[in-house]
Order: C-alpha cells, then sequence, then structure tokens
C-alpha cells in the first residue's frame, strides 16, 4: 500500500512536469504574406502651400485669441469704471489706445484670411476645400463689428468658430 501510494506521487509529479514542458513548447508561425509596401500619394504643390497658409492663418488666430482674452477684459473693465467713476486722464487715453490697437490687430488678421479665402475661391484645385472655409472672412468681419461697438470680449466669438474652420479644413487637407 505504501509503495502504491508513493508511486502514484511520484507519478502525478513527474505528469505535472510533463505538461509544463509541453505548454513551454513554440510552435512554427505560419508565415504572413508579404504585404505591398503603402506609397503615399503627395498632394499638388498648390494644395500643399495652400495647406501651409492655412496652418499660418489658424496659428495666428489662436494666437490672437489667447492674446485678447486678458486684454480684452481689461479694456471693457477700465472702460465700465470709467464711466461709474473719474479715471486719470493718462488711463482713459490708454484704454482708448488699446481698443484702437485690438481694432487694428483684427483688422488685419481680416486681409490674412480675406487672402486666404480668396485663393481657395479662384483656385481651380483648391474649389473643392472651400465649403469647408467659406464664411470665415465674414466671422471676422463680424468680430471687428463687435469690437468697433466696445464688445472686446464678445469678439472673440467669431474668432474660435473661424479658428474651428481652419482646423476642420486641415483635417480634409492631404498632407
Amino acid at each position: 500500500m505504501r509503495l502504491f501510494r508513493t508511486v502514484s506521487i511520484l507519478l502525478f509529479i513527474g505528469t505535472a512536469f510533463v505538461v509544463s514542458a509541453s505548454a513551454q513548447k513554440t510552435r512554427p508561425r505560419k508565415a504572413q504574406p508579404a504585404k505591398p509596401p503603402v506609397s503615399k500619394t503627395v498632394a499638388p504643390l498648390d494644395v500643399r502651400t495652400a495647406r501651409e497658409k492655412v496652418e499660418i492663418q489658424r496659428s495666428n488666430t489662436s494666437r490672437f485669441i489667447d492674446v485678447l482674452g486678458p486684454i480684452a477684459q481689461e479694456i471693457e473693465n477700465t472702460t465700465e469704471t470709467a464711466r461709474r467713476q473719474n479715471l486719470p486722464r493718462e488711463t482713459v487715453e490708454r484704454n482708448e489706445q488699446n481698443k484702437r490697437r485690438v481694432i487694428a490687430a483684427i483688422r488685419n488678421l481680416r486681409v490674412g484670411i480675406a487672402t486666404l479665402e480668396s485663393d481657395f475661391r479662384t483656385r481651380s484645385s483648391l474649389r473643392r476645400y472651400l465649403p469647408n472655409l467659406q464664411g470665415v472672412t465674414d466671422l471676422v468681419a463680424s468680430s471687428e463689428d463687435l469690437a468697433l461697438a466696445g464688445k472686446f470680449v464678445a469678439a472673440k466669438d467669431p474668432l474660435r468658430d473661424v479658428l474651428k474652420k481652419l482646423t476642420d479644413t486641415l483635417n480634409v487637407m492631404p498632407q
């Protein structure tokens, strides 16, 4: 009986080693069919240059929105404070000068974006991307109108829409 128990334990231990050893064997893999190399098509030169122009205007608009935020808030706060109480003349003049600078900056931004939209309208190779970009000049003009009305904080909203349209245009254009 004792011999039977010892043999069965040894047999059990030996079986465990055989099972674990067979689990570690590597089996040969089937050969995968070779994939042909992916050839990337290059967009035409005018599409690539237009894409660079869109990226530049997107960068300019994004930077302008980031800079405009604190300045617009300061302009509106100073204007409101000037209405309620008497501020030093230098402060009021500096605020008016800041207003003129922001409006001039929006106009300069509009010139660049209008040129970009015009390029997309006039070049036949870029017309298929025009629906994504169409109307950005009008959005910048509405931002300028809001700034002229003294609503500098609200003037950022149309510029955010411009930024979105520029990003959408970049997403559909080939690289």
